[in-house]
């Protein structure tokens, strides 16, 4: 009897998101020289790990228990329905988020004082298609790499 941990649809899974995330990290810290710890756990960002975990875990459920299977189908409607929400109402609220942080700023520099920009909303949440698109290739290649030594 095997455990979590010899399941290759799940460690596909898992590997996928672990890899995006220290990936988006590294990006991150390319572009802006300053290393942030929420960006490893953080949503938003390049490559997208939402992307790249359901990817695998689509890709690993195909190859497991093949095209035809009930496990692909519900692992491939889930992708499509994750990253289609990334690239839209996530990335919406992203963008509404920046807009109503700059609206905040000038406010309270207008003396507002009941408008704070202290506590700002968040603005990495979504995903270009770009994002998703990476992270998906990102999320089959673990997946492919993954099965191929555990199955």
């Amino acid at each position: 009897m095997g455990t979590i941990f010899n399941n290759a649809v799940f460690l596909s899974a898992a590997a996928g998101w672990l890899v995006a995330q220290v990936l988006k990290t590294l990006i991150h810290m390319l572009f802006t020289k300053k290393f942030s710890a929420e960006r490893l756990i953080g949503s938003g960002g390049m490559p997208s790990s939402h992307s790249a975990t359901v990817c695998a875990l689509a890709t690993a459920s195909c190859i497991q228990y093949g095209a035809d299977s009930c496990e692909f189908a519900i692992s491939l409607i889930l992708a499509l329905i994750v990253m289609y929400d990334a690239m839209g109402v996530r990335r919406e609220t992203g963008i509404q988020a920046k807009l109503i942080n700059e609206m905040i700023e000038i406010f309270a520099d207008m003396g507002r004082e009941e408008l704070s920009a202290d506590e700002k909303l968040k603005e990495f949440v979504g995903h270009t298609p770009l994002q998703v698109l990476v992270g998906a290739i990102l999320g089959i290649l673990i997946a492919i790499g993954m099965c191929s030594l555990l199955l």
